[in-house]
Protein backbone atom coordinates (compact mmCIF):
# COMPACT_ATOMS: atom_id res chain seq x y z
CA UNK A 1 0.00 0.00 0.00
CA UNK A 2 1.29 3.32 -0.84
CA UNK A 3 1.85 5.69 2.37
CA UNK A 4 -0.12 8.32 2.84
CA UNK A 5 -3.12 6.91 0.39
CA UNK A 6 -5.77 5.30 2.40
CA UNK A 7 -8.41 2.87 0.99
CA UNK A 8 -12.27 3.12 1.32
CA UNK A 9 -14.07 -0.40 0.71
CA UNK A 10 -17.94 0.79 -0.33
CA UNK A 11 -20.21 -1.60 1.77
CA UNK A 12 -21.57 -4.54 -0.68
CA UNK A 13 -25.37 -5.87 -0.77
CA UNK A 14 -25.79 -8.61 1.60
CA UNK A 15 -28.38 -11.18 0.73
CA UNK A 16 -27.03 -14.50 2.30
CA UNK A 17 -26.85 -17.31 0.96
CA UNK A 18 -29.51 -17.60 -0.94
CA UNK A 19 -31.21 -14.29 -1.96
CA UNK A 20 -34.39 -15.07 -3.20
CA UNK A 21 -35.04 -16.18 0.60
CA UNK A 22 -34.78 -12.92 1.96
CA UNK A 23 -38.18 -10.91 2.25
CA UNK A 24 -38.06 -8.71 4.99
CA UNK A 25 -39.49 -5.38 5.10
CA UNK A 26 -36.80 -3.87 6.83
CA UNK A 27 -34.13 -5.54 4.98
CA UNK A 28 -34.27 -2.48 1.94
CA UNK A 29 -32.18 -0.24 4.05
CA UNK A 30 -29.25 -2.82 3.65
CA UNK A 31 -29.99 -2.72 0.19
CA UNK A 32 -29.23 0.87 -0.43
CA UNK A 33 -26.02 0.55 -0.09
CA UNK A 34 -23.70 4.35 -0.60
CA UNK A 35 -21.91 2.92 -3.50
CA UNK A 36 -25.77 2.07 -5.25
CA UNK A 37 -26.93 4.96 -4.10
CA UNK A 38 -24.34 7.32 -5.69
CA UNK A 39 -25.40 5.35 -9.07
CA UNK A 40 -29.51 5.72 -8.81
CA UNK A 41 -29.49 8.94 -10.53
CA UNK A 42 -28.10 7.80 -13.52
CA UNK A 43 -30.79 4.94 -12.90
CA UNK A 44 -33.55 7.62 -13.16
CA UNK A 45 -31.76 10.04 -15.57
CA UNK A 46 -34.05 13.19 -13.88
CA UNK A 47 -33.97 15.38 -17.29
CA UNK A 48 -35.55 12.50 -19.22
CA UNK A 49 -37.98 11.41 -16.20
CA UNK A 50 -39.11 14.94 -16.22
CA UNK A 51 -40.11 15.02 -19.82
CA UNK A 52 -41.64 11.63 -19.55
CA UNK A 53 -44.03 12.47 -16.57
CA UNK A 54 -45.00 15.76 -17.45
CA UNK A 55 -46.67 18.25 -15.24
CA UNK A 56 -49.10 14.73 -14.03
CA UNK A 57 -48.20 15.29 -10.52
CA UNK A 58 -47.70 18.62 -10.37
CA UNK A 59 -51.70 19.07 -12.02
CA UNK A 60 -53.10 16.40 -10.17
CA UNK A 61 -52.00 18.14 -6.72
CA UNK A 62 -53.12 21.65 -7.63
CA UNK A 63 -56.06 20.09 -8.79
CA UNK A 64 -56.67 19.05 -5.57
CA UNK A 65 -55.68 22.49 -3.97
CA UNK A 66 -53.02 20.67 -2.13
CA UNK A 67 -50.69 23.19 -0.46
CA UNK A 68 -48.09 20.87 1.94
CA UNK A 69 -46.80 17.61 0.48
CA UNK A 70 -45.41 14.66 2.56
CA UNK A 71 -42.77 13.05 0.40
CA UNK A 72 -42.58 9.57 2.04
CA UNK A 73 -40.17 8.14 -0.17
CA UNK A 74 -37.63 10.60 -1.09
CA UNK A 75 -34.93 8.57 -2.51
CA UNK A 76 -32.17 10.46 -3.98
CA UNK A 77 -34.72 13.72 -3.98
CA UNK A 78 -36.40 13.65 -7.79
CA UNK A 79 -40.20 14.38 -6.66
CA UNK A 80 -39.19 16.44 -3.49
CA UNK A 81 -36.88 19.09 -5.91
CA UNK A 82 -39.93 19.21 -8.17
CA UNK A 83 -42.89 20.26 -6.05
CA UNK A 84 -40.91 22.95 -3.79
CA UNK A 85 -40.04 24.19 -7.67
CA UNK A 86 -43.44 24.11 -8.41
CA UNK A 87 -44.36 25.77 -5.08
CA UNK A 88 -45.57 23.19 -2.53
CA UNK A 89 -44.49 23.26 1.16
CA UNK A 90 -42.88 19.69 0.98
CA UNK A 91 -41.48 17.69 3.94
CA UNK A 92 -38.96 15.05 2.76
CA UNK A 93 -39.17 11.94 4.29
CA UNK A 94 -37.36 8.07 3.44
CA UNK A 95 -35.99 5.49 5.80
CA UNK A 96 -32.51 5.26 3.80
CA UNK A 97 -30.39 7.87 5.25
CA UNK A 98 -27.74 7.39 2.60
CA UNK A 99 -30.87 8.49 0.19
CA UNK A 100 -31.72 11.18 2.13
CA UNK A 101 -27.91 12.89 2.26
CA UNK A 102 -27.90 12.15 -2.03
CA UNK A 103 -31.56 14.31 -2.02
CA UNK A 104 -30.53 16.87 0.22
CA UNK A 105 -27.45 17.94 -1.90
CA UNK A 106 -29.41 17.62 -5.17
CA UNK A 107 -31.71 19.40 -3.68
CA UNK A 108 -29.10 22.53 -3.24
CA UNK A 109 -27.92 21.91 -6.80
CA UNK A 110 -31.16 21.50 -8.31
CA UNK A 111 -32.60 25.12 -7.94
CA UNK A 112 -30.87 25.58 -4.62
CA UNK A 113 -33.68 24.18 -2.72
CA UNK A 114 -33.03 23.17 1.34
CA UNK A 115 -34.98 20.16 1.83
CA UNK A 116 -36.01 19.36 5.54
CA UNK A 117 -34.94 15.92 5.53
CA UNK A 118 -36.49 13.25 8.00
CA UNK A 119 -35.52 9.51 8.18
CA UNK A 120 -38.65 7.97 9.06
CA UNK A 121 -39.90 4.07 9.10
CA UNK A 122 -43.19 4.11 7.43
CA UNK A 123 -45.19 1.98 9.86
CA UNK A 124 -44.20 4.24 12.34
CA UNK A 125 -44.45 7.43 10.64
CA UNK A 126 -46.21 9.85 12.96
CA UNK A 127 -43.41 8.58 15.31
CA UNK A 128 -40.75 10.08 13.58
CA UNK A 129 -42.45 13.04 11.02
CA UNK A 130 -45.02 15.71 12.83
CA UNK A 131 -48.05 17.77 11.44
CA UNK A 132 -50.76 17.23 9.40
CA UNK A 133 -50.58 17.25 5.44
CA UNK A 134 -52.91 17.97 2.11
CA UNK A 135 -51.04 15.40 0.22
CA UNK A 136 -48.88 11.74 1.18
CA UNK A 137 -46.64 10.99 -2.22
CA UNK A 138 -45.17 7.38 -1.98
CA UNK A 139 -43.76 7.47 -5.78
CA UNK A 140 -40.66 5.39 -7.66
CA UNK A 141 -42.21 2.30 -6.68
CA UNK A 142 -41.36 2.28 -2.85
CA UNK A 143 -44.33 0.58 -1.12
CA UNK A 144 -43.22 -2.80 -2.52
CA UNK A 145 -39.89 -2.52 0.02
CA UNK A 146 -43.14 -4.02 2.29
CA UNK A 147 -43.46 -8.00 2.35
CA UNK A 148 -45.96 -8.17 5.00
CA UNK A 149 -49.57 -7.67 4.53
CA UNK A 150 -49.58 -6.61 8.07
CA UNK A 151 -46.76 -3.91 7.23
CA UNK A 152 -48.56 -2.22 4.20
CA UNK A 153 -51.83 -1.93 6.26
CA UNK A 154 -49.78 -0.44 9.08
CA UNK A 155 -48.15 1.80 6.49
CA UNK A 156 -51.15 2.72 5.20
CA UNK A 157 -53.21 3.29 8.15
CA UNK A 158 -50.05 5.68 9.45
CA UNK A 159 -50.75 7.51 6.15
CA UNK A 160 -54.13 8.16 6.90
CA UNK A 161 -53.68 9.88 10.22
CA UNK A 162 -51.41 12.31 9.02
CA UNK A 163 -53.28 13.37 6.00
CA UNK A 164 -55.94 16.46 6.80
CA UNK A 165 -59.62 15.48 6.67
CA UNK A 166 -60.02 15.88 3.10
CA UNK A 167 -56.24 15.01 1.58
CA UNK A 168 -54.82 12.41 -0.82
CA UNK A 169 -52.17 9.94 -1.05
CA UNK A 170 -50.91 9.62 -3.86
CA UNK A 171 -49.11 5.89 -4.61
CA UNK A 172 -47.50 4.38 -7.65
CA UNK A 173 -45.95 0.61 -8.08
CA UNK A 174 -44.87 -1.11 -10.76
CA UNK A 175 -47.33 -2.89 -13.17
CA UNK A 176 -46.39 -6.51 -11.49
CA UNK A 177 -49.66 -8.03 -12.81
CA UNK A 178 -48.13 -8.22 -16.47
CA UNK A 179 -44.55 -9.23 -14.69
CA UNK A 180 -45.97 -12.36 -12.95
CA UNK A 181 -48.93 -13.27 -16.08
CA UNK A 182 -46.90 -12.35 -19.03
CA UNK A 183 -43.67 -12.04 -18.47
CA UNK A 184 -40.95 -8.61 -17.90
CA UNK A 185 -41.40 -6.04 -20.33
CA UNK A 186 -40.57 -2.21 -20.29
CA UNK A 187 -40.98 0.51 -22.38
CA UNK A 188 -38.07 2.09 -20.64
CA UNK A 189 -39.69 5.18 -20.71
CA UNK A 190 -40.76 6.57 -17.64
CA UNK A 191 -39.46 5.92 -13.95
CA UNK A 192 -35.87 4.16 -15.31
CA UNK A 193 -35.17 6.41 -18.24
CA UNK A 194 -31.11 5.59 -18.23
CA UNK A 195 -30.16 4.82 -21.31
CA UNK A 196 -26.51 2.68 -20.33
CA UNK A 197 -28.42 0.89 -17.19
CA UNK A 198 -29.95 -2.35 -17.87
CA UNK A 199 -33.49 -3.32 -15.14
CA UNK A 200 -34.75 -6.36 -15.12
CA UNK A 201 -36.35 -9.15 -12.85
CA UNK A 202 -33.68 -12.02 -12.19
CA UNK A 203 -36.64 -14.13 -10.20
CA UNK A 204 -40.40 -13.80 -10.03
CA UNK A 205 -42.86 -15.80 -7.95
CA UNK A 206 -46.01 -14.12 -6.07
CA UNK A 207 -43.88 -13.40 -3.39
CA UNK A 208 -40.76 -11.89 -4.97
CA UNK A 209 -39.73 -9.61 -7.25
CA UNK A 210 -35.60 -9.34 -7.50
CA UNK A 211 -34.73 -6.71 -9.74
CA UNK A 212 -31.33 -6.30 -11.16
CA UNK A 213 -29.48 -3.24 -12.37
CA UNK A 214 -26.72 -3.78 -14.18
CA UNK A 215 -24.38 -0.33 -14.98
CA UNK A 216 -22.25 0.37 -17.36
CA UNK A 217 -19.05 -0.49 -15.05
CA UNK A 218 -20.20 -3.70 -15.21
CA UNK A 219 -21.74 -3.27 -11.13
CA UNK A 220 -24.46 -4.92 -10.46
CA UNK A 221 -26.71 -4.31 -7.35
CA UNK A 222 -29.98 -5.81 -6.69
CA UNK A 223 -33.29 -5.03 -5.12
CA UNK A 224 -36.08 -7.59 -3.91
CA UNK A 225 -39.45 -6.22 -3.72
CA UNK A 226 -42.72 -7.54 -3.15
CA UNK A 227 -44.73 -8.08 -6.73
CA UNK A 228 -48.02 -6.12 -5.26
CA UNK A 229 -50.82 -6.57 -7.74
CA UNK A 230 -52.74 -3.53 -9.03
CA UNK A 231 -56.66 -4.48 -7.53
CA UNK A 232 -55.14 -5.45 -4.14
CA UNK A 233 -53.37 -2.32 -3.73
CA UNK A 234 -56.22 -0.74 -4.29
CA UNK A 235 -58.25 -3.05 -1.80
CA UNK A 236 -56.42 -2.31 0.85
CA UNK A 237 -56.78 1.27 0.44
CA UNK A 238 -59.99 0.98 0.80
CA UNK A 239 -60.14 -1.36 3.82
CA UNK A 240 -58.03 0.77 5.59
CA UNK A 241 -60.72 3.56 4.82
CA UNK A 242 -59.59 5.95 2.02
CA UNK A 243 -63.17 6.53 0.52
CA UNK A 244 -62.50 6.21 -3.14
CA UNK A 245 -59.20 5.43 -5.15
CA UNK A 246 -58.50 6.18 -9.25
CA UNK A 247 -55.95 4.30 -11.02
CA UNK A 248 -53.76 6.14 -13.62
CA UNK A 249 -51.55 4.07 -16.33
CA UNK A 250 -48.47 5.79 -17.16
CA UNK A 251 -49.44 8.96 -16.06
CA UNK A 252 -53.20 8.47 -18.15
CA UNK A 253 -56.37 8.03 -17.16
CA UNK A 254 -57.38 4.71 -19.42
CA UNK A 255 -54.76 2.74 -21.16
CA UNK A 256 -56.09 0.81 -23.58
CA UNK A 257 -53.62 0.48 -26.18
CA UNK A 258 -50.98 -1.43 -24.26
CA UNK A 259 -50.23 -2.55 -21.09
CA UNK A 260 -48.12 0.78 -18.54
CA UNK A 261 -45.45 0.24 -17.36
CA UNK A 262 -46.45 1.77 -13.54
CA UNK A 263 -49.76 2.71 -12.11
CA UNK A 264 -50.55 5.41 -10.01
CA UNK A 265 -52.97 5.34 -7.65
CA UNK A 266 -55.09 8.36 -6.27
CA UNK A 267 -56.91 7.52 -2.79
CA UNK A 268 -59.34 10.35 -1.16
CA UNK A 269 -59.37 10.58 2.59
CA UNK A 270 -62.20 12.82 2.89
CA UNK A 271 -65.73 11.31 4.36
CA UNK A 272 -68.58 12.60 2.38
CA UNK A 273 -72.43 12.15 3.29
CA UNK A 274 -75.00 10.75 1.80
CA UNK A 275 -76.68 14.56 0.25
CA UNK A 276 -73.24 15.79 -0.88
CA UNK A 277 -72.32 15.81 -4.78
CA UNK A 278 -70.09 12.51 -4.50
CA UNK A 279 -72.46 9.90 -5.40
CA UNK A 280 -70.53 7.05 -3.31
CA UNK A 281 -72.99 7.04 -0.59
CA UNK A 282 -76.25 6.89 -3.15
CA UNK A 283 -75.05 3.49 -4.75
CA UNK A 284 -75.92 0.83 -2.44
CA UNK A 285 -75.51 -3.07 -2.83
CA UNK A 286 -76.20 -4.47 -6.54
CA UNK A 287 -75.70 -0.92 -8.16
CA UNK A 288 -72.83 0.32 -5.91
CA UNK A 289 -70.95 -3.45 -7.61
CA UNK A 290 -71.66 -2.62 -10.77
CA UNK A 291 -70.87 1.13 -10.84
CA UNK A 292 -67.22 -0.54 -9.22
CA UNK A 293 -66.80 -3.52 -11.54
CA UNK A 294 -67.46 -0.55 -14.73
CA UNK A 295 -65.40 1.65 -13.46
CA UNK A 296 -62.36 -0.93 -13.47
CA UNK A 297 -59.70 -0.69 -15.98
CA UNK A 298 -60.36 -4.06 -16.81
CA UNK A 299 -63.99 -3.86 -17.38
CA UNK A 300 -62.93 -0.48 -19.46
CA UNK A 301 -60.92 -1.78 -21.83
CA UNK A 302 -62.83 -4.76 -22.35
CA UNK A 303 -65.72 -3.58 -23.52
CA UNK A 304 -64.10 -0.45 -25.02
CA UNK A 305 -62.09 -2.82 -27.24
CA UNK A 306 -64.55 -6.16 -27.53
CA UNK A 307 -67.53 -5.37 -27.17
CA UNK A 308 -67.83 -3.06 -29.55
CA UNK A 309 -66.73 0.20 -28.15
CA UNK A 310 -69.79 2.35 -28.67
CA UNK A 311 -72.59 -0.10 -28.19
CA UNK A 312 -72.34 -2.19 -25.43
CA UNK A 313 -75.55 -4.44 -25.37
CA UNK A 314 -77.23 -7.13 -26.75
CA UNK A 315 -77.28 -6.94 -30.78
CA UNK A 316 -79.44 -8.26 -33.67
CA UNK A 317 -77.98 -10.25 -35.87
CA UNK A 318 -78.54 -11.05 -39.28
CA UNK A 319 -76.07 -13.85 -39.27
CA UNK A 320 -74.41 -15.20 -36.74
CA UNK A 321 -70.79 -14.38 -38.00
CA UNK A 322 -71.39 -10.95 -38.36
CA UNK A 323 -69.49 -8.16 -36.56
CA UNK A 324 -70.78 -7.00 -33.18
CA UNK A 325 -71.06 -3.58 -33.80
CA UNK A 326 -73.17 -3.42 -36.76
CA UNK A 327 -75.37 -5.79 -34.86
CA UNK A 328 -75.42 -4.13 -31.98
CA UNK A 329 -76.14 -0.26 -33.57
CA UNK A 330 -79.06 -2.65 -35.72
CA UNK A 331 -80.68 -2.82 -31.55
CA UNK A 332 -80.67 0.67 -31.46
CA UNK A 333 -82.01 1.47 -34.97
CA UNK A 334 -84.82 -1.26 -34.52
CA UNK A 335 -85.75 0.25 -31.22
CA UNK A 336 -85.80 3.78 -32.62
CA UNK A 337 -88.13 3.09 -35.32
CA UNK A 338 -90.92 2.33 -32.82
CA UNK A 339 -90.87 5.61 -31.72
CA UNK A 340 -91.69 9.03 -33.11
CA UNK A 341 -89.33 11.32 -32.45
CA UNK A 342 -88.75 15.07 -33.02
CA UNK A 343 -86.58 17.91 -32.28
CA UNK A 344 -88.51 18.99 -29.41
CA UNK A 345 -88.97 14.92 -27.54
CA UNK A 346 -86.77 14.39 -24.15
CA UNK A 347 -85.12 11.26 -24.01
CA UNK A 348 -83.77 9.90 -21.14
CA UNK A 349 -81.32 7.20 -21.92
CA UNK A 350 -80.94 4.71 -18.49
CA UNK A 351 -77.57 2.97 -18.26
CA UNK A 352 -76.00 4.83 -21.15
CA UNK A 353 -73.01 3.34 -21.20
CA UNK A 354 -70.23 5.80 -23.49
CA UNK A 355 -73.65 6.79 -25.33
CA UNK A 356 -73.43 4.93 -28.87
CA UNK A 357 -77.49 4.63 -28.59
CA UNK A 358 -77.90 8.83 -27.37
CA UNK A 359 -75.41 10.28 -30.39
CA UNK A 360 -77.62 7.53 -32.74
CA UNK A 361 -80.72 9.44 -31.11
CA UNK A 362 -79.46 12.76 -30.98
CA UNK A 363 -77.94 12.99 -34.67
CA UNK A 364 -80.74 11.35 -36.16
CA UNK A 365 -83.62 12.91 -35.07
CA UNK A 366 -82.71 16.33 -33.37
CA UNK A 367 -84.15 15.35 -29.74
CA UNK A 368 -82.40 16.05 -26.56
CA UNK A 369 -81.26 13.56 -24.92
CA UNK A 370 -80.18 13.12 -20.74
CA UNK A 371 -77.72 10.34 -20.39
CA UNK A 372 -78.15 8.94 -16.87
CA UNK A 373 -75.09 6.25 -16.02
CA UNK A 374 -73.15 5.22 -12.80
CA UNK A 375 -69.86 4.84 -14.43
CA UNK A 376 -67.75 7.89 -14.22
CA UNK A 377 -64.99 6.08 -16.31
CA UNK A 378 -67.49 5.57 -19.10
CA UNK A 379 -69.02 8.61 -18.94
CA UNK A 380 -65.94 10.99 -19.70
CA UNK A 381 -65.55 8.56 -22.76
CA UNK A 382 -69.22 9.56 -23.46
CA UNK A 383 -68.58 13.01 -23.35
CA UNK A 384 -65.51 12.79 -25.44
CA UNK A 385 -67.52 10.83 -28.10
CA UNK A 386 -69.99 13.72 -28.06
CA UNK A 387 -67.74 16.25 -28.48
CA UNK A 388 -65.80 15.19 -31.37
CA UNK A 389 -69.23 14.83 -32.67
CA UNK A 390 -70.52 18.10 -31.82
CA UNK A 391 -73.35 17.04 -30.16
CA UNK A 392 -72.83 18.05 -26.92
CA UNK A 393 -75.22 21.02 -26.69
CA UNK A 394 -78.18 17.70 -27.35
CA UNK A 395 -76.98 15.16 -25.03
CA UNK A 396 -76.39 15.80 -21.40
CA UNK A 397 -74.23 13.26 -19.39
CA UNK A 398 -75.07 12.49 -16.12
CA UNK A 399 -73.94 10.59 -13.30
CA UNK A 400 -76.45 8.40 -11.04
CA UNK A 401 -78.14 5.40 -10.41
CA UNK A 402 -81.73 4.86 -12.27
CA UNK A 403 -82.54 3.77 -9.17
CA UNK A 404 -82.81 6.91 -7.89
CA UNK A 405 -83.40 9.41 -10.97
CA UNK A 406 -82.40 12.76 -10.36
CA UNK A 407 -85.10 14.67 -12.52
CA UNK A 408 -88.26 16.17 -11.62
CA UNK A 409 -91.58 14.50 -12.26
CA UNK A 410 -93.55 14.34 -15.53
CA UNK A 411 -90.95 16.14 -17.69
CA UNK A 412 -89.63 13.08 -20.34
CA UNK A 413 -90.95 11.88 -23.46
CA UNK A 414 -89.08 8.72 -23.61
CA UNK A 415 -87.82 6.34 -21.72
CA UNK A 416 -84.81 4.48 -23.36
CA UNK A 417 -82.60 1.43 -21.53
CA UNK A 418 -80.50 -1.22 -23.09
CA UNK A 419 -79.40 -3.93 -21.00
CA UNK A 420 -78.90 -2.01 -17.89
CA UNK A 421 -82.12 -3.33 -15.15
CA UNK A 422 -80.41 -6.60 -14.41
CA UNK A 423 -77.82 -4.94 -12.34
CA UNK A 424 -80.55 -3.44 -9.59
CA UNK A 425 -81.34 -5.58 -7.14
CA UNK A 426 -84.65 -3.44 -7.12
CA UNK A 427 -86.23 -3.25 -10.42
CA UNK A 428 -89.38 -2.44 -8.89
CA UNK A 429 -88.33 1.02 -7.73
CA UNK A 430 -86.86 1.38 -11.24
CA UNK A 431 -89.79 1.31 -12.94
CA UNK A 432 -91.60 3.54 -10.30
CA UNK A 433 -89.06 5.59 -11.06
CA UNK A 434 -89.70 5.92 -14.63
CA UNK A 435 -93.40 5.97 -13.94
CA UNK A 436 -92.49 9.11 -11.97
CA UNK A 437 -90.45 10.96 -14.18
CA UNK A 438 -92.10 10.46 -18.00
CA UNK A 439 -95.37 12.70 -18.67
CA UNK A 440 -98.69 11.09 -19.51
CA UNK A 441 -98.53 9.61 -23.06
CA UNK A 442 -94.76 9.21 -22.65
CA UNK A 443 -93.21 6.05 -24.10
CA UNK A 444 -90.80 3.29 -22.22
CA UNK A 445 -89.17 1.35 -24.52
CA UNK A 446 -85.80 -1.44 -23.03
CA UNK A 447 -84.36 -4.50 -23.33
CA UNK A 448 -82.69 -6.51 -20.57
CA UNK A 449 -81.36 -10.19 -20.39
CA UNK A 450 -83.98 -12.22 -18.14
CA UNK A 451 -84.88 -15.88 -16.74
CA UNK A 452 -87.57 -17.26 -19.11
CA UNK A 453 -89.67 -17.64 -16.00
CA UNK A 454 -90.13 -15.72 -12.49
CA UNK A 455 -87.81 -17.63 -10.25
CA UNK A 456 -86.05 -18.99 -13.09
CA UNK A 457 -83.71 -22.76 -12.72
CA UNK A 458 -81.44 -21.91 -9.71
CA UNK A 459 -79.09 -24.31 -10.86
CA UNK A 460 -78.52 -22.74 -14.20
CA UNK A 461 -78.70 -19.45 -12.99
CA UNK A 462 -76.76 -19.02 -10.35
CA UNK A 463 -73.21 -18.85 -11.44
CA UNK A 464 -74.99 -16.08 -13.90
CA UNK A 465 -76.28 -14.57 -10.59
CA UNK A 466 -73.02 -14.61 -8.67
CA UNK A 467 -70.97 -13.45 -11.38
CA UNK A 468 -72.82 -10.30 -11.46
CA UNK A 469 -73.81 -10.49 -7.64
CA UNK A 470 -77.38 -10.56 -7.93
CA UNK A 471 -80.15 -12.67 -5.76
CA UNK A 472 -82.43 -13.05 -8.74
CA UNK A 473 -83.33 -11.35 -12.34
CA UNK A 474 -86.48 -9.68 -14.20
CA UNK A 475 -88.87 -12.16 -16.41
CA UNK A 476 -91.00 -11.06 -19.37
CA UNK A 477 -94.15 -11.69 -16.70
CA UNK A 478 -92.34 -9.87 -14.34
CA UNK A 479 -91.65 -6.61 -16.66
CA UNK A 480 -95.24 -6.80 -17.88
CA UNK A 481 -97.05 -7.62 -14.57
CA UNK A 482 -95.27 -4.24 -13.08
CA UNK A 483 -95.96 -2.23 -15.83
CA UNK A 484 -99.77 -2.92 -15.76
CA UNK A 485 -99.77 -2.10 -11.89
CA UNK A 486 -98.21 1.20 -12.60
CA UNK A 487 -100.52 2.52 -15.60
CA UNK A 488 -98.56 0.98 -18.47
CA UNK A 489 -100.75 0.15 -21.69
CA UNK A 490 -98.23 -2.44 -24.15
CA UNK A 491 -97.55 -0.94 -27.49
CA UNK A 492 -97.54 -4.00 -30.48
CA UNK A 493 -98.16 -6.36 -27.93
CA UNK A 494 -95.64 -5.12 -25.31
CA UNK A 495 -92.68 -7.44 -25.89
CA UNK A 496 -90.71 -8.35 -29.46
CA UNK A 497 -88.88 -11.78 -27.87
CA UNK A 498 -85.65 -12.61 -29.35
CA UNK A 499 -84.29 -15.15 -27.45
CA UNK A 500 -81.88 -16.51 -30.10
CA UNK A 501 -79.88 -13.43 -30.16
CA UNK A 502 -78.49 -13.51 -26.77
CA UNK A 503 -77.09 -16.70 -27.10
CA UNK A 504 -75.69 -15.31 -31.04
CA UNK A 505 -74.39 -12.31 -29.02
CA UNK A 506 -72.52 -13.98 -26.24
CA UNK A 507 -71.47 -16.27 -28.75
CA UNK A 508 -70.36 -13.80 -30.88
CA UNK A 509 -68.42 -12.08 -27.84
CA UNK A 510 -66.99 -15.29 -26.56
CA UNK A 511 -65.62 -15.68 -30.27
CA UNK A 512 -64.09 -12.49 -30.58
CA UNK A 513 -62.71 -12.65 -26.99
CA UNK A 514 -60.69 -16.03 -27.89
CA UNK A 515 -59.58 -14.19 -31.51
CA UNK A 516 -58.35 -11.20 -29.47
CA UNK A 517 -56.21 -12.87 -27.01
CA UNK A 518 -54.49 -14.25 -29.98
CA UNK A 519 -53.23 -10.56 -30.88
CA UNK A 520 -52.29 -9.80 -27.61
CA UNK A 521 -55.95 -8.79 -25.28
CA UNK A 522 -53.87 -10.41 -22.12
CA UNK A 523 -51.36 -7.58 -22.20
CA UNK A 524 -54.15 -5.15 -21.95
CA UNK A 525 -56.57 -6.89 -19.50
CA UNK A 526 -55.42 -8.91 -16.64
CA UNK A 527 -55.71 -12.54 -17.04
CA UNK A 528 -58.42 -12.97 -14.31
CA UNK A 529 -60.56 -11.02 -15.58
CA UNK A 530 -60.51 -12.43 -19.08
CA UNK A 531 -61.18 -16.30 -17.15
CA UNK A 532 -63.58 -14.89 -15.81
CA UNK A 533 -65.23 -13.06 -18.47
CA UNK A 534 -64.96 -16.08 -20.63
CA UNK A 535 -66.16 -19.09 -18.06
CA UNK A 536 -69.25 -15.75 -17.60
CA UNK A 537 -70.18 -16.13 -21.34
CA UNK A 538 -70.37 -19.18 -21.70
CA UNK A 539 -72.68 -19.62 -18.54
CA UNK A 540 -74.89 -17.15 -20.34
CA UNK A 541 -75.04 -18.86 -23.67
CA UNK A 542 -76.02 -22.43 -22.12
CA UNK A 543 -78.28 -20.99 -20.08
CA UNK A 544 -79.60 -19.52 -23.27
CA UNK A 545 -79.58 -22.39 -25.34
CA UNK A 546 -80.94 -24.52 -22.83
CA UNK A 547 -84.09 -21.95 -22.85
CA UNK A 548 -83.88 -21.03 -19.16
CA UNK A 549 -82.87 -16.97 -20.33
CA UNK A 550 -84.23 -14.71 -22.69
CA UNK A 551 -84.17 -11.25 -24.46
CA UNK A 552 -86.17 -8.85 -26.58
CA UNK A 553 -87.65 -5.18 -27.09
CA UNK A 554 -90.11 -3.95 -24.67
CA UNK A 555 -92.58 -0.96 -25.63
CA UNK A 556 -95.14 0.46 -23.47
CA UNK A 557 -97.04 3.72 -23.10
CA UNK A 558 -97.76 5.21 -20.00
CA UNK A 559 -101.62 5.77 -19.43
CA UNK A 560 -102.93 9.58 -19.82
CA UNK A 561 -104.62 11.02 -17.06
CA UNK A 562 -107.88 11.68 -17.30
Amino acid sequence: MTEGVSIIVQPAQEFGDNPVEVRETGHYTEEYVPSFVEKWDSLIDWEKRAESEGNFFIDLLRKWGVKSVLDVATGTGFHSVRLLAAGFDTVSADGSADMLAMAFENGTKQGGHILRVVQADWRWLNRDVHGEYDAIVCLGNSFTHLFSERDRRKALAEFYAMLKHDGILVLDQRNYDAVLDDGYTSKHTYYYCGEDVTVEPEYVDEGLCRMRYHFPDDSVYHLNMFPLRKDYTRRLMSEVGFQRVQTYGDFQHTYRGEQPDFFVHVAEKEYRMDDQKEPEGRYTGAVSTARSYYNSPDADTFYATVWGGEDIHIGVYENPAEPIAGASRRTVERMASKLELTRDSVVLDLGSGYGGSARYLAGTYDCRVVALNLSEVENQRHKELNAARALSDRIEVVDGSFEDIPYPDGQVDVVWSQDAFLHSGNRVQVLEEIARVLRPGGHLIFTDPMATADGGSADVLQPILDRIHLDDMGSPAFYMRELNRLGFTPVDGGFDEHREQLVNHYTRVLEETARQETEGLARKISHDYLAQMKKGLGHWIDGGREGHLTWGIFHFRLDTED
